[in-house]
């Protein structure tokens, strides 16, 4: 529950010369201790006062939506309660390194035989700080280093630039956040970047140069982002052998689009959930703001998760979208979607799912990946808790479909389309939990239904990641 210190009630010992106690006062005192202890247990108290010590750069009147609900507190307990969930609340503001909590008897003139106060002793964190890290992305691991400039004006701001070098992709940016008072969840983010990937299942590089602006805000039990992003995108090939799909796709373009994402996370872990639910929506728009491409794309994803025998957990979870054109423009190589590997269907070589021309995966306006899996603790092991917690054995059926529509056929036919040709996988495997940061996968797969063009993995499978089908 973090620190919270409530002052001794006692009186000082009553022996010493120096402490000026007179002999006479003993029976005053001892009532008066009566009545402090009663203050303890009486259920009725007033926080008459809630201070702050320790600020420098931030401003009080940004900390006041945060601690308002510790005068609401009417006994001790809910004293300690508020105040800790206003601790809570100040840490997550990202401006302090350390929050501590002193309640005590409210003293003065206007003091009230029922009085408390509660006083926050904050440390704010430096001007400027500095990370660094490592991070696991969809099979790729990167190195992060970052720079800070916390609470600049005062009122919870950020500045952060961040350079990432990658097995993949290598990136640096410039960020600026800047959250609502009152409301830590509503925030503003202004984004500048510039992102360089390489893509080998399609022979692909990329250099992305941009600017985005995110609106993250709560409605009732979904957290949803408004998004604008405006990139200046360059392809270019991998290598020579590239295809002369992939080399028609070369040059550069413009993209502005406009997003919405809503998620619904009742999990109780984003790495290895035991229990809970999962729902998210993201639609894009492209064009209506300028630039070359032009479409509306929208993909969702669900999981559902249930504990199930013996301790193990049985997860379902399916992904789905589709691509639409707008204007006759076709769609770039680099805004459609991609299926197979490690992280998706599961026997199949990363994003090696779909049409492909001279080798190249070139990916597809239409998707969908189902996945049922059954996650157990491991056998034999003698106690619970300890290293053995973080394993969990692994059995999965993978199942999807990758391909392009024609727009002038209705639903029932594109239906039929992604019906036809299906993936699917099996398996059983190993996965270590590497706290809530990402998780490792060592499956063995029998890849099914492979269909001309398509990369297997047929055997050991290695993969490393957060988004797993």
């Amino acid at each position: 529950m973090g620190t919270v210190h409530a002052r001794s009630l006692d009186p000082v010992p009553m022996h010493g010369r120096d402490l000026g106690v007179n002999p006479d006062d003993l029976e005053v005192v001892e009532a008066e201790q009566e009545t402090k202890k009663e203050i303890l247990e009486n259920k009725d108290v007033v926080v008459q006062h809630v201070n702050i010590e320790g600020l420098g750069r931030t401003k009080e009147d940004y900390l006041g939506y945060e601690i308002s609900d510790v005068f609401n507190a009417k006994n001790l307990v809910d004293v300690m309660k508020k105040s800790h969930e206003a601790r809570q609340k100040l840490l997550r503001l990202g401006i302090f390194k350390e929050v501590e909590v002193l309640i005590d008897i409210s003293e003065g003139d206007d003091a009230l035989p029922n009085g408390l106060d509660v006083t926050f002793e904050v440390t704010e964190l430096k001007r400027v700080t500095g990370s660094y890290n490592t991070m696991v992305g969809n099979n790729e691991g990167s190195m992060v280093l970052g720079v800070k400039l916390p609470n600049m004006f005062g009122r919870g701001e950020k500045l952060t630039f961040q350079f990432s070098y990658g097995t993949k992709e290598t990136s640096y940016g410039l960020s600026f956040f800047k959250p609502q008072p009152g409301y830590y969840e509503r925030n503003f983010t202004l984004n500048l970047y510039k992102v360089t990937g390489q893509f080998p299942w399609s022979s692909l590089k990329e250099t992305d140069r941009g600017v985005s602006t995110e609106l993250n805000f709560p409605l009732w039990m979904t957290d949803h982002t408004l998004k604008w992003e405006g990139v200046w995108r360059e392809l270019g090939c991998l290598a020579r052998s590239a295809s002369f799909a992939v080399r028609e796709e070369s040059g550069h373009t413009l993209k502005s689009a406009l997003s919405h994402t809503m998620v619904l996370d009742t999990r109780n872990s984003a790495i290895l959930p035991r229990k809970g639910a999962l729902l998210r929506i993201n639609q894009e728009l492209a064009g209506y703001t300028g630039g070359d491409a032009s479409f509306l794309k929208e993909d969702f994803e669900l999981q559902l998760n249930r504990p199930f025998l013996w301790g193990s957990v049985l997860s379902a979870s399916l992904w789905g979208g589709m691509i639409f054109p707008i204007g006759g423009r076709p769609i770039s190589i680099a805004d459609r979607f991609y299926l197979g590997g490690p992280t998706s269907v599961r026997g199949f070589g990363m994003y090696s799912i779909g049409p492909q021309n001279e080798g190249d995966y070139l990916g597809g306006e239409a998707y969908w990946a189902s996945g049922l899996h059954l996650y157990t603790p491991l056998p034999f092991r003698s106690t619970r808790g300890g290293l053995a917690d973080l394993f969990r054995t692994h059995f999965f059926l993978n199942a999807g479909n990758l391909c392009n529509l024609d727009y002038g056929e209705g639903p029932h036919a594109h239906l039929q389309k992604l019906a036809e040709c299906i993936r699917w996988s099996y398996g059983a495997g190993i996965i270590l939990r590497l706290g809530n940061i990402a998780r490792l996968e060592l499956n063995y797969c029998i890849p099914m239904g492979v269909q001309s063009g398509d990369r297997i993995c047929d055997g050991v499978q290695f993969g490393a990641g957060i988004r797993f089908l």
